[in-house]
């Protein structure tokens, strides 16, 4: 991790509530309820007709605890970009509310704690799947947040993993229905991420985060890709059904879903306005759990 051994960071005096909700806030929790999630939903499919609660419940620790960890090394990371932006300015390390020392011991922890969890209490290919996301989240993904536009599809990999992992974390394997649900989150990210970079392409531009809106400031190509990738969500999405191993409600319901994002990718598309992008943002994060729950409601 690159930390200067010259930086001095003058660490605020706060009260010891306020340090436990910087060092919360470090772990990102809204984003890691999200892919806990997609976990649970994973979790569900795998364990067929033999869900054992007791593994559920560590698996889920143990994937709480990683995604935990590698949000809390991502802002480590990239903390003075963070101070730079508007947006991410007021977090836990560019504030001073915790120290770079602090938060790299907390995220190496919990880093350590979900793997050994993970290997000891669900198996060993979810703790492997766990350190695929480490590696490619905090020492790929990263890093080359200002290097390269292709980060984001780079950070989409190890993105992609909470619901694999938490098919893995039952199953103890990976199926084809494994790979479809890795499918549906990877190329949802690109819709959900381009939208964000669209909303804050000056301030990432201010970061020198080169996202594809800050190369291409006129938003052809970031308009194209929205769309593209919205149009091949559909039929992944679809997968399911055609595999056999989601229902007609499921079909129905993944349908509407896919035509409702669709229809938010293109007006975001055309109009190229932060509204339209931010729209686009809440039918993302809407559409996220409402599919997978339906994947659970209408199982096969």
């Amino acid at each position: 991790m690159e930390i200067a051994t010259a930086e001095i960071q003058e660490t605020k005096i706060i009260s010891a509530r306020e340090k436990l909700a910087a060092y919360f806030e470090l772990t990102k929790p809204r984003i890691a309820f999200m892919l806990v999630l997609t976990s649970a939903a994973g979790f569900y499919l795998g364990a067929g007709g033999n869900f054992d609660f007791a593994l559920f419940i560590n698996s889920m620790i143990g994937i709480t605890l990683l995604a935990f960890g590698v949000a809390t090394l991502n802002q480590v990371w990239e903390r003075k970009t963070d101070a730079l932006m508007e947006r991410t300015a007021n977090r836990p390390l560019p504030a001073n509310k915790v120290s770079v020392t602090e938060a790299l011991i907390f995220g190496l922890l919990l880093c350590i704690s979900a793997e050994i969890y993970l290997a000891v209490l669900v198996n060993l290919l979810t703790a492997i799947l766990g350190l695929v996301v480490i590696v490619g989240y905090v020492l790929l993904y990263t890093p080359l947040k200002t290097r390269t536009s292709m980060s984001t599809a780079i950070g989409a990999l190890p993105g992609a993993m909470p619901p694999l992992m938490g098919y893995t974390s039952s199953a103890n394997e990976i199926t084809m229905t494994a790979w479809v649900l890795f499918a549906i989150l990877f190329v949802w990210q690109f819709p959900h991420f381009l939208a964000i970079a669209w909303m804050y392409r000056e301030q990432y531009a201010k970061a020198k985060i080169l996202m594809l809106p800050v190369i291409e400031p006129e938003g052809k190509i970031t308009a194209k890709q929205i769309v593209i990738f919205t149009i091949l969500l559909i039929p992944i999405s679809l997968a399911p059904f055609f595999l056999g191993f989601a229902g007609i409600v499921y079909l129905i319901g993944a349908s509407v879903l896919g035509i409702w994002f669709l229809a938010a990718s293109i007006t975001a598309a055309r109009a190229k306005t932060v509204e339209k992008a931010r729209k686009l943002l809440l039918v993302s994060v809407l559409y996220l759990p409402v599919i997978f729950a339906l994947l659970v409601f209408n199982h096969k």
